[in-house]
């Protein structure tokens, strides 16, 4: 009878096994999986994507919905978002929402990379022709192979997709760009949405190709599931702000100085690394040009040359330069252009205050330098009095004042006993700036 009813127990408990493996798949099938990139494509979102890609297959999501809302971006990073969507194995709807938002740029090159695409009410598409990293126009040889090439890119997709590549080229060679009628009229769209609810809707029984084959969407009713950023994801974007990445690198380096300065505080190096190590995590996600970097180097060296040799302005006034250059230049110049975007590089306001506090302080300390260092320098030399002679300018008692060398000092009896003036005295010690003195014989 034991042996019946374990048989039994396991039985059951194996029935309750499958049953718990495969409801989750079903309801997890009944799904549609939402990614929202909103904000300038770069690294991060190319990361983001592929992992949002990745996430809705593993958790066998009907479709994936992303919701676009960008100005624009790097490049390379469109190119890596485009290969990913181009190669899926779910079928994917790009929806430019919400009223108000816009594929620019590269935006409209992911739009246009998704098996579905769609827009809502007032949204618009296009711009997409290639600029400088700092968002200016490029030198015209290097603009004319630059826009033949992300041209061919942008042919390529709507070719691959069905859609109008003659207007979707001129979104690259004129930047031109369409309202969500003008796209869909044009065929460069597949749909307008008013939500994603009414997207879901219009979305039933299409006919998707996926590499896989022909799949028909069964979207009505579907739950959508969003894919949330993951803490670091989130603290990378905001550290990957060329404003914060700049101020984290010039705080980590002037930390790691005081440090050198004043070895055994410890604090000031402990956040100089730490702030030069997230500074360059940001550097990893942004167009970095390696020149500004060395540029910010050789500054934080001057100013240690200088620190080390006060009064001579030659290390501090080179140093005020190369930081300068450096972080107008730290960020795009020679790195791939990106397609028209927001500007990689630093604002001209956060350096400008930023230079101006720096110098500031540092003009202070060099300052404080000089004026110590020419005070060792007295209180040495003056070393060189003790056991000349002089005359007391007014009685000792015991304070007064003697003339040395042609100079008045202020004096104290050696001995503690008076002495008259115009006696003459012997300079016995020096203590800071008092001379000790006692009676010639």
């Amino acid at each position: 009878m034991k042996h019946v009813v374990a048989l039994l127990l396991i039985v059951i408990g194996f029935g309750g096994f499958i049953a718990t493996q495969s409801l989750p798949a079903i309801a997890s099938n009944h799904h549609a999986a939402l990614l929202v990139i909103d904000g300038t494509i770069d690294p991060i979102s190319a990361r983001f994507l592929s992992r949002g890609v990745d996430a809705a297959i593993k958790s066998d999501a009907h479709i994936l919905i992303i919701r676009l809302d960008t100005p624009g971006g790097l490049l390379s990073s469109t190119r890596d978002m485009v290969t990913k969507m181009l190669t899926s194995d779910i079928p994917i709807v790009v929806y430019v929402s919400p009223p108000g938002a816009q594929a620019a740029s590269a935006g409209t090159f992911i739009t246009v990379a998704a098996h579905i695409a769609a827009m809502a009410p007032g949204t618009n598409i296009g711009a997409a022709s290639p600029v400088g990293s700092g968002g200016e126009d490029l030198p015209e040889t290097l603009k004319s192979k630059a826009t033949q090439d992300t041209a061919a890119f942008m042919r390529s997709i709507a070719e691959e997709r069905g859609r109008n590549s003659e207007k979707l080229e001129q979104t690259v060679l004129n930047a031109i760009s369409f309202s969500a009628s003008e796209a869909l009229a044009e065929n460069i769209v597949d749909l307008i949405a008013e939500d994603i609810e009414d997207l879901l809707s219009q979305l039933d029984g299409m006919l998707v190709s996926l590499t896989s084959g022909e799949v028909t969407l069964e979207t009505e009713g579907l739950d959508v599931h969003e894919i949330d950023k993951t803490p670091v994801e989130r603290f990378i974007s905001i550290l990957a702000d060329p404003n914060i990445a700049f101020l984290l690198l010039s705080l980590g380096g002037i930390g790691i100085m005081i440090e050198l300065f004043s070895p055994g505080l410890i604090f000031p190096g402990v956040a100089g690394a730490i702030a030069l190590a997230l500074a360059f995590v940001a550097i990893g996600n942004l167009p970095v040009n390696w020149a500004g970097v060395g540029l910010l180097g050789l500054a934080a060296l001057l100013f240690f040359l200088e620190a080390q040799a006060p009064g001579l302005s030659v290390f501090a006034v080179g140093g005020a330069i190369s930081f300068v250059l450096g972080a107008f230049l730290l960020f795009g110049g020679f790195s791939p252009p990106p397609i028209s975007s927001p500007s990689f590089r630093v604002s001209l306001w956060v350096i400008g205050t930023f230079s101006a506090v720096l110098f500031g302080a540092m003009a202070f300390f060099l300052r404080a330098l000089r004026q110590a260092a020419k005070s060792a320098q007295y209180v040495a030399g003056s070393l060189t009095l003790v056991g000349q002679t002089g005359t007391t300018t007014t009685a000792l008692d015991p304070h007064g004042t003697v003339q040395i060398a042609s100079e008045r000092w202020s004096a104290v009896s050696d001995s503690g006993e008076p002495i008259p003036k115009d006696e003459e005295v012997i300079v016995a010690d020096i203590e800071g700036l008092t001379l000790k003195v006692f009676k010639a014989p």
